[in-house]
This record gives C-alpha cells, sequence and structure tokens, in this order.
C-alpha cells in the first residue's frame, strides 16, 4: 500500500495543513505565500522561493511540476507576476497553468501559488 508522506521544511504554518503532500512520485504543494516583502515582485520571487524547497524536499524540482494555479490580489498583477515566474521557471517545459484574481488572500498576501508535480518527470535522461 501506497503511503502519504508530508513534505515540509520547516517554516511557520498559518492553518491546519501539511505544505505539501506525496505519494509515490506524485506530489501536491498547498498554496504558497509569501509575506516578508510587500511589493507583487519580491512576494512573487519569495513564493517561488517556498515552492523550490518544498519541492527539493520532495526530492523534485520545478521541472516535474505539471500543474501550477496563481491566485493574485489584483488582476492588474498578472503581467508582473508572469515576468517573475518566466524567469524562475527558465527552461524548464512549463506546466499547465491557471491564473485568477480574488478578493482576498491569507495575511494580507498579494500572491499564491498552488503546484502539482510528478517526480522525475522533468529529467532531461
Amino acid at each position: 500500500m501506497d503511503r502519504k508522506l508530508r513534505v515540509d521544511t520547516g517554516g511557520k504554518s498559518y492553518a491546519p495543513y501539511s505544505p505539501g503532500i506525496s505519494v509515490r512520485d506524485h506530489i501536491w504543494l498547498s498554496g504558497q505565500i509569501d509575506i516578508t516583502e510587500s511589493d507583487i515582485e519580491s512576494q512573487t520571487r519569495g513564493t517561488l522561493a517556498k515552492i523550490d524547497d518544498l519541492l527539493e524536499a520532495a526530492n523534485s524540482s520545478k521541472r516535474d511540476l505539471v500543474k501550477v494555479t496563481v491566485l493574485m490580489s489584483d488582476i492588474a498583477f498578472y503581467s508582473k507576476i508572469n515576468e517573475v515566474y518566466g524567469e524562475w521557471l527558465g527552461d524548464s517545459i512549463a506546466p499547465s497553468r491557471a491564473a485568477y484574481a480574488v478578493s482576498d488572500l491569507p495575511l494580507g498576501a498579494l500572491v499564491e501559488i498552488v503546484c502539482e508535480a510528478f517526480r522525475g518527470s522533468g529529467s532531461s535522461d
């Protein structure tokens, strides 16, 4: 029987959830935010850094992402988020993605990103 494993880097959780869960090679990351800065570019970079850390803890990387959902507090942030996100992806095959403007995000965050990955799927081997 396959077991559900918690993916965690030891960061602060603001609610009763796991930052990530993996079953076999399938990895789900909860919505990640970074509120250490107040501008959208810095919050996006900080959020993506958290995703990098969680994927690394799951023995994976952004190359293995298959689905990303971006939530933003203002649709006017769309192009700035895309610029930072595109730089972050680099030469990886871009995962499928949905992006939504929402009325509010936890703790006043400007962006929240949810991810799904399959370990080893982005290998160049």
